[in-house]
């Protein structure tokens, strides 16, 4: 798959603004003590199934910017999306009783089918890393932010800002450089 530099910038920005708006609603919907089936709930639902779907697609991109991808590259994109699958099942499930009786996420999935995508963006950022395309501290405050998530999910908010942070060498990789196109007119 092939993204625009554009289009990587953009997804480096609103996926993670979509887990922060996800965040500060579900801290919202809960301040009456009552989390879920509302508006509130609905809404960032809905904000961090669209959030997730660009986290994939990010993926796919980040895929595409590892030098000489080979089979780790390949096996931490599947990995990933997979991760990502198992996210938005739960979300549907979460937004819809029907979608969770009807097709339920099976119990072995439940958790450690969405960490999948954690283990497949770190691997990438991994080998971006080795490659000298991203710096050391991005893997490392985006697996601080799942951390974060994983053990408190009241977190959500901070953790979205850590992984707003942990993307933004993306918006710098993928510009392309001033003498560059000077240079080949």
């Amino acid at each position: 798959m092939s993204s625009t530099p554009v289009t990587v910038r953009r997804i480096a920005l609103v996926a993670p603004v979509l887990l922060l708006l996800y965040g500060i609603l579900r801290f919202a919907d809960g301040l009456d003590g009552d989390r879920g089936n509302g508006p509130l709930w609905t809404i960032g639902h809905l904000a961090f199934f669209v959030g997730m779907v660009l986290f994939g697609w990010l993926m796919l991109a980040l895929r595409g910017m590892v030098p000489q991808p080979g089979r780790l590259a390949a096996i931490a994109t599947v990995t990933g999306l997979a991760g990502v699958l198992c996210f938005l099942w739960v979300i549907a499930g979460d937004l819809s009783d029907g979608f969770r009786e009807a097709a339920p996420l099976p119990a072995a999935l439940e958790f450690v089918g969405p960490m999948l995508f954690p283990v497949g963006m770190l691997t990438l950022f991994g080998l971006l890393v080795a490659a000298r395309r991203l710096p050391v501290w991005t893997p490392l405050l985006f697996g601080a932010a799942i951390t974060a998530i994983t053990v408190n999910l009241n977190l959500l908010p901070f953790a979205a800002l850590a992984v707003l942070a942990a993307l933004s060498p993306l918006r710098r990789l993928t510009q392309p450089r001033p003498g560059l196109t000077a240079a080949r007119n």
